[in-house]
């Protein structure tokens, strides 16, 4: 049973004819009439009594036709997801961002897009990059922005920008010299995405220091998100590291300042994909332009 013939069979029922069905499907009528008799043998039934002046549903005809509606319009809705989709007309942009997006681009991301593509649903899915790589990977989301490193089996990765990572503290003797790991060690941490603890990518690259130098980092406090964080340095409660980008930001508290660590720390973000993946339009468009930014503001 093809579309085809479900097509033929529904034409020729709401017209009573195959010379009318083949008008409105424009065919010939011996094609359309070869759909509805190949139909009828693979299933050894008829579906049409025919008449002198018009076609009459049989039995099985009569069974057969609220199936083929239901089927012939279910396959014209998905011609036209796709064809909108397409053309940028409809459908849905999923996308993975980092957690801190909001620090680089997100809002204007989000703007943009919709501007250009009012019809488009947007649908950003915020998470720790461990968790944005693994859904690209299972094919959950089309794609993402993660900070590098990630597990990558399966991925297609492009680096887009480095953003330093700089060490905060409130107290500005903590402030005077580049910080270094040993001196991380010893330091009051308070640390951010306490889900994803030393799995986050930017303390893997610290943990991965801390080893060569035969030291341990440990977080005193771990909270979600770094402003929760930076209200508690702001206390001098402790101290944390953080992206410059972050620290630029006018959410940034006052009596809060930072210090570059001597042997410079990058968070690198990414672009991922699944390899063989091939994504729709309207992701591959909301990738274009965040990649565009990420480039212009590495730039």
């Amino acid at each position: 049973m093809t579309l085809n013939q479900l097509r033929a069979f529904l034409a020729a029922a709401r017209s009573g004819s195959f010379t009318a069905a083949a008008e409105e499907m424009r065919m010939s009528q011996a094609s359309v009439s070869e759909l509805v008799r190949r139909l009828e043998e693979e299933y050894h039934l008829p579906l049409f009594t025919r008449q002198p002046r018009r076609l009459v549903l049989t039995t099985a005809g009569e069974a057969l036709l609220s199936y083929a509606e239901q089927s012939v319009a279910a396959a014209d809705s998905a011609d036209e997801a796709l064809l909108a989709l397409r053309s940028l007309g409809g459908g849905v942009a999923t996308f993975g961002v980092l957690r801190n997006a909001d620090y680089y681009f997100l809002t204007d991301l989000v703007k943009e897009f919709h501007q250009a593509y009012p019809k488009v649903h947007v649908r950003l899915v915020g998470q720790n990059s461990v968790d944005v790589a693994a859904s690209v990977a299972a094919g959950q989301l089309e794609a993402g922005l993660v900070v590098l490193p990630i597990d990558d089996a399966g991925l297609r990765v492009r680096p887009l920008l480095r953003d330093e990572v700089l060490f905060a503290s409130a107290d500005p003797e903590r402030l005077t010299d580049p910080m270094t790991t040993r001196r991380l060690a010893e330091a009051r941490l308070i640390l951010y995405d306490a889900h994803y603890g030393w799995r986050d990518p930017t303390r893997r690259q610290l943990a991965e220091r801390a080893q060569l130098e035969g030291v341990k980092l440990d977080a005193m406090i771990e909270v979600e998100h770094v402003e929760a964080a930076l209200r508690l340095v702001a206390r001098g409660v402790g101290d944390t590291f953080i992206s410059r980008a972050v620290a630029e930001s006018s959410a940034f508290p006052d009596g809060v300042g930072t210090v570059a660590f001597a042997e410079p720390l990058y968070d690198t973000i990414a672009l991922v994909q699944r390899e063989s993946a091939v994504l729709s339009p309207a992701t591959a468009e909301i990738a274009r332009l965040a990649q565009g930014m990420l480039l212009a503001r590495a730039r």
